[in-house]
């Protein structure tokens, strides 16, 4: 396998996972997928050291985060509410291609997990930045509110606040979303 084919196999390994971590914070598909660009060019500068590395997972990760947070200090003026979000569920399909659909109870059970994990995705998507990265850090990332503090330069204080409202406004989105869907005016 050339150096070419190598990476090209570790890039689609790791993509799902580098954009996602970016989506997540950035909240804007086409910023997600230039910060999941800009990680994989990192990632192909050190792919001597990666490439075989039991921690090259983690290490995209740590990038994407930072990368994304970065992103989101240096345009903080242009940041946007979300209107302009592709659909969610726009794949390359690899997904459909590897569930076991062998028992239906099984497939019933998967698709409701995934439609769940969608609308919490949606509805995460939608809370404004300043809730919805430092709740991504703390649920997602696994980040403590210090951690959380230190990386976006505010006190703790703030972080536990809109950490709080976060979950409150998620909570008021999901609970409005399930209940439009059970009983659709």
């Amino acid at each position: 396998m050339t150096d070419a084919q190598a990476f090209e196999t570790f890039m689609r390994n790791y993509q799902n996972m580098v954009f996602s971590t970016a989506m997540r914070l950035v909240a804007n598909q086409a910023e997600a997928e230039d910060i999941t660009q800009e990680v994989f060019l990192k990632a192909f500068e050190r792919f001597d050291q990666l490439g075989t590395s039991p921690t090259a997972g983690g290490w995209l990760k740590t990038v994407a985060t930072n990368m994304s947070l970065n992103h989101l200090s240096r345009y903080r003026a242009r940041w946007t509410f979300f209107s302009e979000l592709a659909k969610p569920g726009h794949d390359d399909g690899e997904e459909d291609r590897n569930l076991d659909i062998a028992d239906t109870h099984d497939f019933a059970a998967q698709m409701e997990r995934a439609d769940s994990h969608q609308l919490v995705e949606q509805a995460l998507q939608k809370l404004p930045d300043a809730q919805r990265v430092p709740l991504v850090l703390f649920h997602l990332e696994g980040l403590s509110y210090e951690e959380i503090a230190a990386r976006l330069h505010v006190s703790l204080g703030k972080v536990k606040t809109d950490i709080f409202r976060a979950r409150e406004a998620l909570r008021k989105r999901l609970i409005t979303k399930l209940e439009g869907e059970i009983c659709p005016i």
